[in-house]
């Protein structure tokens, strides 16, 4: 068996990883003070970012959810891989070598299981991508052509062949090294009688990557008429694959959603290829599934849809299916703060059949022309009633007043319900009721999706799913944030731990020697002396690190937490000054509290019966009232 993984060799990897930069492969981060970065939580479902990176103290913590940590349990938690598997990862991502407590590397069958899925999927991408060069592959290569897409853009989507044999890949995944048990979890290969064959034979292939990049499954398109698959074909579920969580184009559109606040969401993979094409770069579609409940928590991220922008565009065919999908898309619109639009080609091509017949500027257009989701969903209500008929207004201002009653925006659901009447021909009153009745019985039989705003309190989170959706805060005992002493102790441990180079020997001996009166704060304290003053050339990352292994486990998201939040500069220069005055906050805090103590002895003395005792204490209180004068005047 395999040794552990040297602990400084761990410590090396956490301090040489950026983890914004690694979070940023999941969140859309933005900045929040002087090394501070923040998003919307991966963990849990939130309207306002609550969730906190401080790359130079490599940690993040969600003041919504409670879930904390560092580069590598981040990695662990969004991956669901194992530790030794996580340091692996992150070496391999930085080029760093590791070594081991026996002095042997991990040999190839103890190498995290998701890894080596991940190896098999990317060598697989690089063998369907040769193929597509072979003679074999002349009808898709034509079917590429036929749609406008040259060598050249089949090489930047990573488009490849799939042979029509039956064993292919699979003799050049046996070829390098894997075994059937791991070819059996990729998804790659069905299982008969005789073993091991490939699911993907004689088709056209479709690499799907993570949001970071990495091959995680294949989509394949038939191409010839002796198929009798269907026309097309998905990976599986796997370890890797999950399809309600995966967007095709993600990993090319998500900096350009988080820059121009805007997710275009299409249908098919040559659909996104001739969307980014034609530059709607921010286009991704669903894998063999329809856009849901995890596409959204995705988009949202990515989107930093908390109220102040951005906008999602659903494109589907003109035909009766795409008519059904928008209004399934509609179903999830409440789900989004950002406003969502749907556009349609009126003559039925999708954005591929567009760029095909008009340009890339009829893609870009057919976006431009999109349109709020929830008139379309009026619209699209209206047209399956024979308006023409007193019966049949009445039946669609029935099944329409529901559509108006779900539009959040409060001066929106108004002129719809004016536009709602004039449509159907029916007096305004009559609408105005049919609306506001079928917002009550939406709120009394809990059909209203519309999230609420999360509600940060000392000892309970909420996200934004609801109530039931709640994540239990750690259960840890912090004082009224209301008690003057607990603030300045909170305060001075924010500083300490975000900013410890402030400490010269003096003030750290200071820092080391102070009385913290809430328990939360002393553990965290003795936590901090315990694990000593940092090195000169310590990364704060890894004192952080040392500070942790020092405190008791329910209290770590305590450390997390003070070491993210936002510290109240603008500058380097007021970074400065706010945690001078702090730290001298905290000595004046000290003093004060000492002064009272020798008062208070000095008021249980007889000063005749101990005359040196008592002007000890008085030489003293002056020398801590100088002191404190000191301070006040250093301010």
């Amino acid at each position: 068996m395999a040794g552990l993984i040297k602990p400084e060799d761990i410590a090396e990897v956490r301090a040489r990883t950026d983890i914004k930069e690694v979070v940023e492969g999941y969140v859309t981060l933005k900045g929040a003070g002087i090394g501070s970065w923040k998003g919307l939580c991966p963990f849990h479902d939130e309207r306002s970012p609550s969730f906190h990176v401080r790359p130079h103290v490599g940690t993040y913590h969600c003041f919504g959810c409670g879930e904390s940590g560092d580069v590598i349990s981040f990695v662990m938690k969004l991956d669901h891989t194992a530790f030794a598997e996580t340091v692996e990862k992150l070496a391999a991502r930085i080029g760093y070598e590791l070594h081991y407590e026996d002095g042997a590397g991990p040999r190839r069958e103890e190498v995290g299981r998701r890894q080596r899925l991940l190896d098999a999927h990317k060598i697989a991408a690089e063998f369907f991508q040769a193929q597509l060069l072979s003679p074999a592959a002349a009808a898709g290569r034509q079917f590429l052509f036929e749609r406008g897409f040259e060598r050249n853009v089949a090489e930047q989507f990573g488009v490849g062949f799939a042979p029509q044999g039956w064993d292919a890949l699979l003799k050049h995944l046996r070829g390098k090294g894997f075994t059937d048990d791991e070819l059996r979890l990729t998804g790659m290969f069905s299982e008969g009688n005789r073993g091991l064959y490939d699911r993907f034979r004689g088709r056209l292939i479709w690499p799907i990557r993570d949001i970071t990049g990495e091959v995680i499954g294949f989509g394949a398109r038939r191409l010839f008429d002796d198929d009798q698959g269907p026309k097309y074909l998905n990976t599986p579920e796997t370890a890797l694959y999950k399809k309600s969580q995966v967007l095709y184009g993600i990993d090319m559109a998500k900096r350009n959603i988080a820059k121009k606040r805007q997710l275009v969401v299409v249908e098919g993979y040559t659909d996104v290829m001739a969307c980014h094409l034609a530059g709607v770069d921010t286009a991704v579609a669903s894998c063999g599934t329809a856009f849901g409940g995890e596409h959204i928590k995705i988009a949202r991220r990515l989107l930093s849809d908390d109220g102040t922008g951005g906008e999602v565009v659903f494109t589907f065919d003109g035909d009766a299916a795409g008519q059904k999908a928008a209004l399934r898309a509609f179903e999830e619109d409440q789900r989004f703060v950002a406003q969502t639009y749907v556009s349609v080609e009126p003559s039925g091509m999708d954005p591929c059949e567009l760029r095909q017949h008009r340009g890339d500027a009829a893609v870009r257009q057919l976006i431009e022309a999109r349109r709020p989701l929830f008139e379309f969903a009026i619209q699209a209500t209206l047209r399956k009633h024979n308006l023409e008929s007193v019966e049949g207004r009445v039946a669609a201002l029935r099944e329409a007043a529901p559509v108006v009653a779900q539009i959040r925006d409060q001066a929106i659901r108004p002129a719809y319900a004016r536009e709602l009447a004039k449509w159907l021909g029916v007096p305004l009153e009559e609408v105005t009721r049919a609306v506001t009745s079928a917002g009550r019985h939406l709120t009394a039989s809990g059909a209203s999706r519309v999230p609420q705003q999360g509600v940060n309190r000392p000892g309970a989170a909420h996200d934004a799913a609801g109530p039931s959706a709640a994540v239990a805060a750690p259960a840890v005992w912090l004082p009224d944030p209301r008690d003057p002493v607990a603030v300045m102790e909170r305060q001075s441990l924010e500083v300490v731990l975000q900013q410890p180079q402030m400490l010269l020997d003096v003030s750290w001996a200071e820092f080391a020697s102070a009385r913290f009166a809430a328990p939360a704060y002393a553990a965290l304290h003795s936590a901090i002396v315990a694990a000593g003053r940092p090195a000169e050339q310590e990364a704060t990352a890894g004192w952080i690190e040392r500070v942790r292994h020092e405190l008791a486990e329910p209290l770590r998201p305590l450390l997390a937490e003070l070491a993210v939040t936002p510290l109240p500069a603008t500058t380097e220069e007021s970074l400065e000054r706010y945690c001078r005055d702090i730290l001298a906050g905290l000595a004046e805090l000290q003093i004060t509290a000492q002064k009272a103590e020798m008062i208070g002895q000095l008021q249980r003395l007889d000063p005749a019966g101990a005359p040196e005792a008592f002007q000890r204490l008085n030489r003293r209180l002056m020398e801590l009232e100088l002191r404190r004068r000191a301070l006040r005047s250093a301010d």
